[in-house]
């Protein structure tokens, strides 16, 4: 039998989300030891089908605070590695013209929203009734390659165990007992679960059910049209869907809210639907029925909401050793760094 092995601090998940704690574990601390495990390679999971899209925009107070803090880390890693992979981008709001009021309400002052004529796409028309605003703040980034480049950053100063299932998660009074895949115990004195949408893996499926969270089908359509350097995103706030022109794919990208519910992470089909292109092409064809025509293909997985809205950053024990951290409703990329943050205000708090 391996011996048991421990460490400081162990992060489980190496998605965006994972990556971003255990790089501001280290940031608060330089000197802490902290080891991230993944059951499959870093960023393969939600991160890799993430479109990655950032705009300053909060339905709750809580949430519109964690969206200016992450707009404002974002900005200052990109002045810092202008290499990374995240791109800005012109936005443009569409919605009822009696909707300002709400855009006011929802979106960010760093959004800076201000009517204009027409969305900048030829290809993108406003129904009758229907307004347009330009705005701040947006980019997008291929968080995959974001993901592994943050991985490479910690490598020197964190342990990665990747391809490495988590099949035991024990909290005790000394800390966090982890079983592995690998035959190997590993005592962690605190520990951050960042599991993406595999929110019912038996090793943990009991901690994690009291927060009462819940996995939804994703889907994203890809629009055969290279896009221009000068076309930005088009956000449908009504309808909770976006345009991205998705530039280092070569294509668009046109995410719109699929209401499938409590899916399953490793059996939900990867393959598009004639059901989930229908409902995409009923939703695109009122603005750009030429692209909701082009529409061949896509991206489909899920992941973790919480149903009182907003990420869940939480404690899991009464003792605080154990933090979720996740449930961001497809804003996993967007809201990562404040959640990151909030993961390790927890992990202070709580510290032995």
């Amino acid at each position: 039998m391996s011996p048991t092995q421990s460490t400081p601090i162990a992060v489980i998940g190496a998605g965006v989300i994972g990556c971003l704690i255990a790089h501001e574990v280290l940031a608060a601390d330089p000197g802490a030891e902290v080891t991230v495990l993944d059951r499959d390679l870093v960023g393969s999971g939600a991160s890799r089908r993430s479109a990655g899209l950032h705009f300053p925009r909060g339905a709750a107070p809580s949430v519109r605070a964690m969206a200016a803090e992450s707009q404002r880390y974002y900005a200052q890693l990109l002045a810092q590695r202008p290499e990374l992979p995240i791109h800005p981008l012109a936005m443009t709001v569409v919605a009822p013209e009696s909707a300002a009021p709400r855009l006011d309400e929802v979106y960010l002052p760093e959004a800076n929203l201000r009517r204009v004529d027409k969305v900048p796409s030829a290809d993108v028309s406003l129904p009758a009734g229907v307004a347009a605003w330009a705005g701040d703040g947006c980019q997008y980034a291929d968080v995959e390659a974001l993901t592994q480049a943050l991985a490479a950053e910690l490598r020197p100063r964190a342990e990665f165990r990747e391809g490495v299932t988590v099949t035991g998660l024990q909290p005790d009074a000394h800390g966090v007992r982890l079983t592995l895949s690998t035959g190997d115990v590993l005592t962690a004195r605190q520990a951050v679960l960042a599991p993406g949408p595999w929110l019912a893996h038996p090793a943990w499926r009991d901690l994690v059910a009291p927060l009462g969270a819940r996995v939804k089908k994703i889907v994203a359509l890809h629009i055969e049209d290279a896009p221009s350097d000068d076309d930005g995103a088009i956000v449908f706030h009504d309808e909770d869907a976006f345009l991205l022109p998705y530039r280092q794919r070569g294509h668009w990208l046109f995410s719109y809210t699929c209401a499938e519910w409590d899916v399953d992470p490793d059996t939900v089909d990867p393959g598009l639907t004639s059901a989930n292109r229908a409902e995409a092409v009923e939703v695109l064809a009122g603005y750009a029925p030429r692209l909701a025509d082009r529409i061949r293909s896509g991206r489909v997985f899920c992941d973790a909401y919480n149903p009182g809205g907003g990420p869940l950053v939480r404690t899991l024990t009464e003792d605080g050793r154990l933090v979720f951290a996740g449930a961001a409703g497809g804003s996993g990329y967007r809201l990562a760094p404040a959640i990151a943050a909030e993961s390790v205000r927890l992990l202070s708090k709580h510290a032995a």
